[in-house]
């Protein structure tokens, strides 16, 4: 384990595999072992109905403070999503055509 995983913050996300819906942000952990331990914590806390309609969650990096409520971190998590979204929209018109198309 490398000590910038260590320090580093990981949001800990409830999504669904089989509907790819987004549960939003259960917890932002520091460093990556406790967030990944959190995260097997809230799977094993999982009713089976839960669990068998696909729900499941996973660590991402994240530059958000550990212990930031769930609901902030799922609403600053979203419209960073929606900013690199459109940056990258805005991005790929500029792209130049392959081949002069």
């Amino acid at each position: 384990m490398t000590s910038e995983e260590l320090r580093t913050s990981y949001a800990i996300i409830r999504h669904n595999v089989r509907t790819y819906e987004s549960g939003g942000v259960a917890a932002v952990i520091k460093g990556k072992q406790n967030a990944e331990t959190t995260a097997k914590q809230f799977e094993s806390g999982q009713s089976m109905e839960e669990r068998q309609a696909g729900w499941r969650y996973f660590c991402e990096k994240t530059e958000l403070k550990p212990g930031t409520s769930p609901e902030q971190a799922t609403q600053l998590r979203q419209a960073e999503l929606e900013t690199r979204e459109t940056k990258a929209l805005q991005d790929e018109r500029f792209i130049p055509p392959i081949n002069g198309r």
